[in-house]
């Protein structure tokens, strides 16, 4: 067993805080990471301030981040995919059973006795699991992603949970060329849903409560932008798209964008508002429109996403930040004041 150097919250209302964590020492399928980068995501908060405690309650002390981007210290003698020296990559999982139909098909984010990466049960020591703030991390080959070398790794880190959010439900709904999909929302989720549907070749629209995230929705690599607040802009579109993707977690009238969709076509949430979403069952009756729901992906789908970063130059937007600054940057992520992701340069860690 060895002891890193971590961020942590002893409670609800406590702010994170400096701390030290144990790590086991490998076994021989575990690869040994030093973590570079963390990407800060909105669950990070949801869990450290115990706001899912009626689905995933939170236990103490807990130390959050699956975005995590390192590089390998130590390898067990049956690891065969990582050496030391490689960037590797750690995202929502770090276990599952392996046997369930779930994994099975590769889609290890459903199975039901997985391990998440903060807050889940470690098996090999007891309590729950602890997350990327922190100096290293242990965890199974099987959970290990390669990182495309050409990729920034600030910006590489929130692919492992925003990225593979918003290029999965995409994937599997088939966008690609010649296909008008929407990106609801310009925030850490939706300004990735914008640059993977560009680079997947879509007709890309943007839809924002706010018109000065134009140009900015643009640059993102959006053909047009409708502020959806104008109700003749969101008219001009009526059963027109293929696919959209709902990246609010802030209560919306989500049937105003059912009404966009063509015939056959779906509208995918990637959000997760607070309260539930009324919705009028004649909008998806009328053009046998669907909706769902999609969280990350499975481990081949992550590994195919990153591919897909590196071929097409792909990263998060990201705001770099010291760990001494996470609670003020948990108070600006409420206020949604950060363009697109916070990612924290786990070397602060030294700073003390």
């Amino acid at each position: 067993m060895t002891h890193v150097k971590a961020y942590s919250a002893a409670g609800a209302t406590s702010p994170l805080a400096a701390t030290t964590i144990a790590r086991r020492d490998p076994t021989p399928h575990d690869v040994q990471l030093e973590i570079l980068f963390c990407g800060v995501c909105h669950s990070d908060l949801h869990t450290v301030r115990n706001e899912w405690s009626g689905v995933m309650p939170s236990v103490y002390p807990c130390v959050p981040g699956h975005e995590i981007v390192g590089r390998v210290k130590k390898v067990g003698a049956a690891v065969t995919r990582f050496a030391p020296g490689d960037l590797a990559a750690v995202g929502c999982l770090v276990d599952s059973d392996g046997t369930c139909p779930e994994c099975q098909a590769g889609l290890e984010q459903f199975c039901p006795n997985g391990t998440l990466t903060y807050n889940g049960r470690d098996k090999h020591l007891g309590g729950v699991t602890y997350g990327g703030y922190s100096g290293g991390v242990v965890v199974d080959e099987r959970f290990v992603l390669r990182v495309p070398s050409n990729l920034d790794l600030a910006g590489a880190a929130p692919l492992l949970c925003a990225g593979i959010t918003t290029y999965s439900p995409m994937r599997h709904w088939g966008v690609t060329r010649g296909k008008k999909v929407g990106v609801v929302g310009l925030g850490g989720l939706g300004h990735m849903g914008v640059k993977f549907a560009h680079a997947l070749g879509a007709h890309v629209v943007a839809f924002t409560t706010s018109p000065r995230k134009k140009e900015d929705a643009l640059r993102l690599g959006a053909d047009e932008v409708v502020v959806s607040r104008n109700a003749d802009e969101m008219r001009k579109h009526a059963g027109s798209f293929d696919f959209i993707l709902d990246a609010v977690s802030a209560d919306h009238d989500i049937n105003a964008y059912i009404q966009l969709l063509r015939r056959d076509g779906n509208i995918t949430l990637v959000g997760a508002p607070e309260k539930p979403l009324p919705v009028s069952a004649f909008g998806l009756l009328m053009g046998r429109r669907s909706l769902s729901g999609s969280p990350i992906g499975g481990l081949r789908e992550t590994q195919e996403m990153l591919d897909f970063c590196g071929e097409h130059g792909l990263t998060a937007d990201v705001e770099v930040i010291p760990i001494q600054k996470i609670n003020e940057a948990y108070e600006r992520l409420l206020r949604s004041d950060v363009k697109y992701r916070f990612s924290i340069d786990m070397a602060s860690l030294e700073a003390g």
